[in-house]
């Protein structure tokens, strides 16, 4: 019986996490990522710390 208790609460906050990502309006296109990504690591890096 603990098994099936322990699956539906994994179900329950699986669907949690989907419904999340729907409300964030995530995107699941491997290209619109690729896209994103391409565009954080191509960023300037930020200037160093002057020591004060």
């Amino acid at each position: 019986m603990a098994k099936e208790q322990t699956v539906t609460a994994a179900q329950s906050q699986l669907d949690k996490f989907k419904e999340t990502a729907r409300d964030l309006e995530c995107d699941e296109d491997e290209d619109a990522f690729k896209a994103k990504l391409r565009k954080i690591a191509t960023a300037p890096k930020p200037a160093p710390e002057k020591p004060s």
